[in-house]
């Protein structure tokens, strides 16, 4: 039986002050480490560890202020958290400085301390969020356990990011979040469809009030919430089925939908004009399907 244990952990940084935002989410961790020895992978929300303010008292400064690269001190910091604790982390996002550009980058360290994925927030939440967009979908493994895709929050709002990385194999999407606004409600019914559509575990955890309005969700592969919390500080631990993904891949979501099978038979022949490509077949999926019809012209 495949399973992941994870704790996501609804939290807010002190607005502007990195240093004393780093004791506060190794502190979290920890207690968590201490509380529910069974969780294996702790996530927090979207550029907590970059002490990002809420929208409305942010800086215009400080993005270019506390951007680093993605080695150093501050990397190091979280490799050896993981390393002391034992856990798997994803720890929100961080502004990475790369030559001219700042990217919103989240990372995943294992329990050896190593950086085992980097990804840089593809959709950028535009024209409010000034970082550089990403070009790759990034997945990473746990051994023996399952296959984990990374999103950042207004990634979700995007049907491709989901169908990608459920097309390179994750069971679960991990999304750190940092919504502030009304449009909360909308991004839920992302998280479900996502999670229908894709079959997978999605795991949207946002910042606390004040930093932002909280409802963080854990979502199964048949878009069903399991978990969503309230709009202040709270911490989600659940125990993910992974095999939960492969049953209702095989006998559908709610032993009623298949759409991997369909587009398995038929997604070769499908022309897609806005890609100007046909749909594959995850290498997962395991079917043999025809050569790819010629576009239409």
């Amino acid at each position: 039986m495949r399973t992941l244990t994870i704790a996501a952990i609804q939290t807010a940084p002190i607005p502007f002050d990195v240093e004393a935002t780093w004791q506060r989410f190794a502190d979290q961790v920890r207690a968590v480490r201490d509380t529910f020895p069974h969780v294996e992978l702790v996530v927090v929300p979207e550029l907590m560890l970059a002490a990002e303010a809420p929208l409305l008292q942010a800086r215009a400064d400080w993005m270019e202020e506390v951007a680093r690269p993605l080695t150093g001190p501050h990397i190091d910091r979280i490799c050896s958290l993981a390393v002391e604790t034992g856990l798997w982390l994803v720890p929100g996002s961080l502004y990475e400085r790369d030559d001219d550009k700042i990217y919103n980058t989240a990372v995943a360290v294992s329990p050896l301390g190593e950086v085992v994925a980097r990804y840089r927030k593809i959709f950028p939440w535009q024209p409010y969020e000034q970082t550089s967009p990403g070009s790759e979908f990034v997945v990473f493994d746990i051994p023996g356990t399952g296959r984990i895709g990374l999103a950042i929050c207004y990634d979700g709002s995007f049907p491709e990011t989901a169908r990608q990385l459920a097309w390179l194999g994750a069971d679960v999407i991990i999304q750190p979040t940092l919504t502030t606004t009304r449009d909360r409600e909308m991004e839920l019914v992302c998280s479900r469809a996502n999670a229908w559509t894709n079959q997978v575990y999605v795991v949207n955890v946002n910042g606390a009030d004040p930093a932002g309005v909280g409802a963080s969700v854990v979502v199964d592969p048949e878009g069903v919430i399991r978990q969503q919390a309230g709009s202040g500080e709270e911490v989600l631990v659940d125990t993910l089925d992974l095999d939960a993904v492969t049953r209702v891949r095989a006998y559908g979501t709610f032993g009623l939908n298949r759409p991997w099978d369909q587009l398995a038979r038929h997604g070769a022949q499908i022309h897609l004009p806005m890609y100007g490509a046909a749909i594959r077949t995850p290498a997962w999926h395991g079917d043999t399907v025809a050569t790819p019809a010629s576009p239409a012209h």
